[in-house]
């Protein structure tokens, strides 16, 4: 799921001013982090049951201005977020 997720974001912000990229530091990590120059999104992918979000937790203690997105499992519909434009979303 992850794969794909990223695959739509890159798909749709391709040639944008987005920067999409990932975070990890020590034992924590984000699965996608997209910059533009109004906003910064950890965008984390959840595909199972709802587990630990230390990895969105950490990022946003360094980054404490960071918009949440979780996808999937405790969040956005996998569904919903694959029919939307990923710009409607991080504006």
């Amino acid at each position: 799921m992850e794969n794909a997720v990223g695959a739509h974001l890159l798909n749709h912000l391709q040639g944008l001013p987005y920067e999409v990229t990932y975070w990890r530091h020590r034992n924590h990590e984000v699965d996608y982090i997209v910059r533009s120059a109004r906003s910064t999104w950890a965008i984390e992918v959840k595909s199972g049951r709802p587990g630990s979000s230390s990895g969105l937790e950490a990022f946003r203690r360094e980054r404490p201005r960071t918009k949440v997105l979780i996808v999937g499992t405790g969040g956005m519909d996998l569904d919903e977020f694959f029919l939307r434009d990923p710009r409607s979303l991080l504006s």
